[in-house]
Order: C-alpha cells, then sequence, then structure tokens
C-alpha cells in the first residue's frame, strides 16, 4: 500500500511539472489516503503483534 501512495505522489508531482493542476490534485488526494491507511495498518500489525506474544 505505501509503494501506491509513492506512486501517486510521483504521479502528482509530475502532473503538476506539466501544469496538469487538477490531475496533481486529485493524484496528492488518493496518496495521502492510501498513506494514512497504510499507518493505521502498520500500527494496528505492530500492536497485535504485541498482544500475540503475550
Amino acid at each position: 500500500m505505501l509503494h501506491y501512495a509513492v506512486v501517486f505522489f510521483v504521479i502528482a508531482l509530475i502532473a503538476a511539472v506539466f501544469g496538469f493542476g487538477g490531475i496533481a490534485a486529485s493524484a496528492v488526494g488518493i496518496a495521502k489516503i492510501l498513506f494514512v491507511i497504510f499507518a493505521v495498518l502498520a500500527v494496528a500489525s505492530f500492536l497485535f503483534g504485541l498482544i500475540g506474544k503475550n
């Protein structure tokens, strides 16, 4: 999931360089959502891993 967030961020950077503001804004929005989902799942996985070891 982090990979897809980075891919959308790169797409946003390329779109911004070529002047496609709407596409860049959409790609950044998608990248933010994917990163937040990744962060939540990573923290949940870490916490469940700690709980499971006890």
